[in-house]
C-alpha cells in the first residue's frame, strides 16, 4: 500500500488512479496492457502504464492518439496493420539488446578496415 502512495515509476499512484476513476473515462487498452483515459469534461488524454512508466512502451498508434495526431481511437482511425510491418519495440538503450555496431567498445572496439581508410589530420 505504501509503495502505491509514494512511487510513481511503476504504474499509477493512488492519486492518479483516483483521478482516472473520478474525472476520466477508459477508452482502450493496448497489447502491452497499458490503459488509456480521456477526461470527461476537458478531453485531456493520459495513460496508466502496465509496468514501469516508460514513454517508449506506448505503441505508435496510441502515441498518435495521446498526442492528438488522430481524432478517433486507433482501431477506428488507422488502417489495418500490414503483414510486412514489425511490431514496435521500446527503447533498448542501456540494455543487453541495445544495438552495438562492430566498432563499439562492448564488441571489442575494433572496426573493420575500409577501402581507402581515412588519414589522420596533422597540423603543418
Amino acid at each position: 500500500m505504501l509503495k502505491k502512495i509514494f512511487t510513481w515509476w511503476t504504474g499509477a499512484t493512488i492519486g492518479t488512479a483516483l483521478h482516472s476513476w473520478r474525472t476520466g473515462r477508459k477508452v482502450g487498452t493496448d497489447s502491452a496492457g497499458n490503459v488509456y483515459y480521456e477526461g470527461k469534461k476537458d478531453g485531456r488524454r493520459w495513460v496508466i502504464y502496465a509496468g514501469e512508466n516508460d514513454a517508449s512502451a506506448i505503441p505508435p498508434e496510441w502515441h498518435a492518439w495521446i498526442h492528438r495526431q488522430i481524432d478517433g481511437l486507433p482501431d477506428d482511425a488507422l488502417p489495418p496493420v500490414r503483414p510486412f510491418q514489425k511490431p514496435a519495440t521500446g527503447n533498448l538503450t542501456g540494455t543487453a539488446q541495445a544495438y552495438r555496431p562492430s566498432g563499439a567498445l562492448e564488441r571489442g572496439g575494433r572496426r573493420q578496415a575500409a577501402s581507402g581508410d581515412y588519414e589522420a589530420w596533422t597540423p603543418n
